[in-house]
């Protein structure tokens, strides 16, 4: 099964990508959108989202909010 599969629609308190390269991009990704179109942020999420976010000291969130 692949990636996308066993993803479905989990945040990332409930999955990440496997490789551990792609973290940091999947994370601001993730957030980029969530931002973008003024989203909610559970508990659980924002906490694995901060987490994350240690990790990756030159990523940054760039985004327009959506009209």
């Amino acid at each position: 099964m692949g990636p996308n599969r066993t993803k479905g629609d989990k945040d990332p308190a409930e999955w990440m990508p496997p490789a551990k390269d792609a973290t940091c991009t999947y994370a601001t990704d993730w957030l980029t959108a969530k931002l973008r179109w003024k989203l909610t942020v559970d508990p659980f999420e924002a906490r694995a989202l901060r987490t994350i976010a240690a990790g990756c000291p030159d990523a940054t969130v760039t985004f327009t909010t959506a009209p």
